[in-house]
């Protein structure tokens, strides 16, 4: 591993590394905020995924949320959104290839050597978190906007028991019915529809649910919302009965303003989850 960067920020230390990954195939580089009481010892994790079109750096820069993260004595975690490099796939439109991993292992040519972001983030990344940084992995949660909001939710719900706590700002909600989705799931798992299902939070919710609770914040007037589709989220989640609340924001959009006039929220919602 190697070390990129490392500021002074509310007390802690937000930092930037790099090393190379078995999941990817490659070198990655993921961004890391640890609040002062790490210092003293292990402090629980929050998981950030970004969307579309994202690195470590989005969120790290424009959500705000060390000050609230420092608040609560949580460490925040920025993976980036895909593999990089010269020699890995990649697509000229914004939705495919690098900077839009979409959370999944890819098993379609010529995106499978290296499109292995579900295995990066479930294990490949924690395992590296774990003999490096103090860090109790034993208080996970985990979020996302837009694209990593898809991600946090279906991880969440695929691995019950290691995340005590997943919220998402404006998630791809439904890909497998959606352009935002069915282009993606097909270029990187293939045509078989059974295939995407863990991938879709909607089909989740309504097949498993999550094993805790669970914060959906939408912009009402986010400029993709055909494409997010909430309100299938929305019903699953009741028709399940799931312990979480859904929230449609009057006026907001799809951007990062939108994330971080609730990103305090989000950051009480799981430190109570935390630390509770």
């Amino acid at each position: 591993m190697k070390t990129v960067s490392e500021n002074r920020c509310f007390g802690g230390v937000q930092g930037v590394y790099s090393h190379s990954s078995d999941a990817t195939g490659g070198e990655m580089t993921f961004g890391l905020f640890l609040p002062e009481e790490s210092q003293f010892g292990p402090v629980p994790v929050l998981w950030y995924l970004s969307g579309l079109t994202c690195t470590h750096e989005n969120a790290m820069v424009k959500a705000g949320a060390q000050a609230w993260a420092a608040d609560h004595g949580i460490a925040l975690v920025f993976p980036d959104t895909s593999p990089r490099g010269a020699d890995v796939a990649d697509d000229d439109a914004y939705d495919l290839g690098q900077g839009a991993g979409f959370y999944v292992n890819a098993t379609e040519a010529p995106w499978a050597p290296h499109f292995r972001m579900w295995d990066y983030v479930a294990q490949d990344l924690p395992t590296l978190l774990a003999a490096q940084f103090p860090l109790d992995m034993e208080r996970q949660a985990i979020t996302g906007h837009s694209m990593g909001g898809h991600g946090a939710l279906t991880l969440a719900m695929a691995h019950p028991g290691r995340y005590r706590s997943v919220s998402a700002f404006a998630p791809i909600a439904h890909p497998a019915a959606s352009d935002w989705g069915r282009k993606q799931l097909t270029a990187y798992l293939g045509a078989d529809e059974t295939a995407w299902a863990r991938h879709d939070a909607t089909l989740q919710m309504r097949a498993t649910g999550f094993d805790g609770p669970v914060l959906i914040d939408q912009g009402a007037d986010d400029q993709f919302l055909d494409l997010l589709q909430p309100e299938a989220l929305a019903q699953a989640m009741a028709a399940r009965r799931q312990d979480g609340t859904f929230r449609m924001q009057k006026g907001y959009d799809h951007s990062y303003f939108f994330v971080a006039s609730f990103m305090e929220d989000h950051l009480d919602f799981h430190a109570e989850a935390l630390n509770g």
